[in-house]
């Protein structure tokens, strides 16, 4: 059966052929047939209006904004102050916008970073129709923010519906061009992804992918997981930022929430979505501040959590800066948190030995080995000292054998190396005492 066959059974018009020298009139036929399907279908599908139903309330009633024009139509935006004095959690406003810029550069792992100022930076965070990405995912609400003297700035971009979406972008590009990086959580691999897709899609050329951009999911989860179950964002305001959100909507029905939103206008369903976003916002400030302190030595690192610093420290050690990592060795080897201080101890030993300094790495191992006489990284480190640096041979044994006859707690494999080890040593000390 052809197409015009289908619609005119569809339309319930007759199927009259239309003289083939006709091609105008025939498209106009086809045309006309498929409007009247798309019409009725729609008429099918439009739910019955429900009288008890109450309007809801308009956009602005509940979210402070209005509507902006474009030359490419409309959207709704919203802006907030947090003034100097205002507290978020732990930090207060003033301080977050007097961020270490060399921290925020070792974070970003860019020396780039450090010839930027704090208000530079842009905060983004985006609101979708769905959590997987994609290009038929619609980012129906953008959150930004930015530092003004000691003031913090949220804005959001509304799409009130999928037509205002080009005009929303093009008012991110305006914003956006007054700032030098961005910073998000999560976005290198999601927002950033998402709208660039979207400019496209829009046939815009996108200029806030060029920018310098500084994901805090990855220093986050590197130097905070540790203490956490997991690296959310929500998690860290509570374990570390100090914020408790109270009646929070949950990221998973935010894109139920914005289709509703389409069907009935009613403000009060956004409210909580705005809120989320802006509240996101505000803490990636507040996390950068504390991770630029964290990993800057701008900071005491005995104010901060020693597990923290710890990470901090390996950070340096990993990337070379061998100064920055001894510095906060040191600091922790001496904390009362022994899990903390006796990695603090190996990995500053470590140091020592690569640069030579064997007497303040026998220090440390001497010092560990009174603690735990069964601590094997210390009795291995000075086995091998006495072995190879000092060749005393017997009092490298010595210290093997003790740890074999006390340690009870040894893996097989452990048990053997030390073992081959001994024997090694034995033979050696047997040997010279054979030369005349």
């Amino acid at each position: 059966m052809s197409i015009k066959d289908r619609l005119g059974r569809l339309t319930g018009g007759s199927a009259s052929p239309v003289p083939p020298d006709s091609r105008q009139e025939k498209l106009s036929e086809l045309r006309r047939k498929m409007e009247e399907v798309m019409n009725r279908r729609d008429r099918m599908n439009r739910p019955a209006p429900d009288a008890s139903r109450r309007p809801g309330l308009p956009l602005e009633h509940v979210v402070a904004g209005e509507e902006v024009i474009t030359e490419h139509g409309g959207f709704f935006f919203s802006r907030n102050r947090m003034n100097e004095a205002d507290r978020y959690g732990n930090a207060v406003i003033r301080d977050l916008s007097r961020l270490d810029m060399k921290g925020v550069a070792i974070l970003a792992g860019s020396g780039t970073f450090a010839g930027f100022s704090p208000e530079d930076a842009l905060f983004l965070d985006t609101e979708t129709t769905g959590l997987a990405g994609g290009t038929g995912t619609f980012p129906f609400l953008i959150g930004l923010g930015w530092f003004e003297q000691d003031s913090f700035v949220t804005c959001q971009l509304f799409a009130r519906d999928f037509s205002e979406e080009r005009s929303m972008l093009a008012h991110l590009q305006d914003i956006a061009a007054n700032r030098r990086f961005l910073v998000s959580f999560n976005g290198r691999a999601y927002d950033m992804n998402l709208l660039s897709a979207r400019y496209i899609l829009n046939r815009l050329h996108c200029t806030i992918a060029d920018k310098p951009h500084l994901d805090l999911l990855h220093p986050g989860r590197r130097l905070l997981r540790h203490r956490m179950e997991n690296a959310r964002l929500v998690t860290i305001e509570a374990c570390v930022l100090g914020v408790e959100r109270e009646d929070d909507v949950p990221g998973h029905e935010i894109p139920q929430r914005y289709f509703d939103w389409l069907r009935s206008r009613d403000g009060s369903l956004m409210e909580d979505v705005f809120r989320h976003n802006r509240l996101d916002i505000v803490s990636m400030a507040s996390l950068l501040k504390h991770l630029a302190d964290l990993v800057g030595g701008g900071v005491d690192p005995e104010r901060m959590h020693h597990g923290d610093v710890l990470c901090a420290a390996r950070l340096h050690h990993e990337r070379g800066d061998l100064r920055s990592a001894r510095a906060l060795y040191e600091k922790i080897a001496l904390s009362p948190e022994r899990e903390s201080a006796e990695s603090a101890r190996k990995s500053l030993s470590l140091i020592h030995k690569k640069s030579g300094s064997w007497e303040d790495a026998v220090v440390i191992w001497e010092g560990m080995l009174s603690r735990d006489p069964h601590d094997l990284f210390a009795a291995e480190e000075l086995a091998k000292y006495h072995e190879h640096r000092r060749r005393e041979f017997g009092r490298a044994a010595r210290i093997v054998q003790a740890v074999l006859d006390g340690s009870r707690s040894m893996r097989d494999e452990e048990r053997h190396a030390f073992e081959h080890r001994l024997r090694r040593l034995l033979a050696k000390s047997s040997s010279r005492q054979d030369i005349p």
